[in-house]
């Protein structure tokens, strides 16, 4: 028989926090059982509407927030996103400092609620003047009637943890709970649920999920300082100590690679349906390791940090996996390597010359690129470029007969090729040219090379 359903609320606000657990299934987890606290079921998406809520209703309180006030914070997205929920339905303005790796899906959804959003440099450290977190504190030291909320610093943020999501665990976890997995960004996480477990479940021990290229593991596990690398995993790791995270309450870390926590991450969803961030790949990663290497059966909790509904276009994107090193190629040593949608395999966006150009718009858009092959019978016969259509369009003068011309009325049909076993160098000349590279083995058509893809071959390299 159904529970009955939660009552009506009057407010998003009323909705943070109580969400649900979930025991996993269907992975290997070794003699332990491994649960799920679905931190993506809060209206904003993730486990950070927990310390938005808190935070603003601190500054309220102690009177550093104004009505008619501005937010400014530093964000990954995420703590962005809660405090743009809880913000803007309290009627203050918002201002975020975003690194520019984030998803568009945050950086949009961000937009969608009327953020003013600053994108900065997501490969420069503390104390660079384009780092994201240095930018909002001067931010907020030139705008009237604004604060920082700085969540790196904020005693509100552990609070959270420990009034909120420490409580609600333990109780659903039937008072019993011998580990719990949880990444570090601001530490506010670790710091709470730390602290809370000390005093009410002892036993409890922190585990640390940290991407490769932070500083966190190597400090942890080996006592080792480290200079910071890079990594793609959005909203956790570090390259310094937060004021808010306390690492004395770490037992153990796991360094996971990005690679492993996307597919991580997609397991979960192919597993279990439960549609988690990057994020949330690190951490049941971690927790699947720490649970395997048990010999003895221990109740095991994570979190699934924030919803994977944000990482579409990236982690959720085969072919955006593919460009980043992350999925399983065959490499054949020649330009098919740089290839991101090879014809063969289906990935290719392409339009057939009796296509109107109404169709060639909308797969440009769609797949988000700026020229299509043509391609009649498998052959490659033309190439259609944002500037064909641009000229076809505007020199038709019936209105609606626009888009409906033919593409091979618009096409370009002088080609300059590349053979598949042409050196890389051979691409340099193509792009002075302005052009994209048409890569053809024999007659037969293989597929688009562009600057990035030189460039996320590079990268890799």
């Amino acid at each position: 028989m159904l529970s009955a359903p939660p009552k009506a609320v009057v407010s998003a606000l009323d909705l943070i926090g109580n969400t649900p657990m979930l025991e996993l299934q269907g992975f290997d987890t070794g003699p332990c059982k491994l649960f799920l606290k679905l931190e993506n079921m809060n209206p904003g998406g993730s486990i950070k509407d927990r310390i938005a809520l808190t935070m603003i209703e601190a500054a309220e309180k102690d009177g550093r927030l104004q009505p008619g006030g501005t937010i400014i914070e530093a964000t990954a997205g995420n703590t962005g996103l809660g405090l743009a929920q809880v913000g803007i339905l309290k009627g203050y303005r918002l201002v975020l400092v975003v690194p520019d790796k984030m998803s568009r899906e945050k950086i949009q959804h961000l937009r969608g609620l009327g953020v003013d959003v600053r994108l900065t440099r997501s490969d420069v450290g503390k104390g660079h003047p384009e780092y994201y977190q240095d930018i909002a504190e001067r931010l907020a030291a030139d705008t009237p009637n604004s604060v920082y909320m700085n969540q790196f610093a904020n005693p509100a943020n552990p609070l959270a943890h420990e009034t909120s999501t420490g409580p609600e665990i333990l109780a659903q976890m039937d008072g019993d709970i011998d580990a719990m997995v949880v990444g570090v960004g601001s530490g506010g996480t670790l710091t709470g649920l730390g602290r809370y477990f000390a005093k009410h479940s002892p036993k409890t021990k922190m585990i640390l999920a940290d991407p490769v290229g932070s500083i966190l593991a190597p400090l942890i596990n080996e006592n080792k300082h480290v200079t910071p690398g890079s990594w793609v995993v959005e909203g956790i790791g570090e390259d310094f100590i937060p004021d808010t995270c306390d690492i004395s309450l770490i037992e153990k870390a796991y360094a996971i690679s990005d690679r492993e926590s996307m597919e991580t991450a997609r397991e979960l969803l192919r597993r279990a349906g439960v549609l988690g961030g990057s994020s949330s790949g690190t951490l049941l990663a971690a927790a699947l390791r720490y649970c395997r290497e048990q010999t003895e059966p221990k109740r095991v909790v994570t979190l699934v940090c924030d919803t994977g509904s944000k990482y579409l276009s990236k982690m959720f994107n085969d072919y955006w996996l593919a460009e980043q090193g992350f999925a399983d190629r065959e490499m054949h040593g020649d330009l098919r390597d740089l290839i991101a949608r090879a014809v063969r395999e289906g990935g290719a966006v392409t339009v057939a010359p009796e296509d109107t150009l109404m169709t060639a718009y909308n797969r440009m858009r769609s797949a988000d690129v700026s020229q299509l092959p043509v391609l009649k019978d498998g052959r490659l016969v033309g190439l259609l470029d944002e500037s064909d259509v641009l000229f076809a369009v505007e020199s038709e003068r019936e209105r609606a007969e626009r888009f409906a011309r033919p593409v091979y009325s618009a096409m370009a049909t002088r080609l300059n090729t590349l053979q598949v076993r042409e050196p890389l160098e051979a691409l340099l000349p193509v792009f002075q040219r302005d052009e994209v590279a048409l890569v053809m083995d024999g007659r037969d058509f293989l597929g688009v090379i562009t600057r990035i893809d030189l460039i996320n071959n590079l990268r890799r390299a």
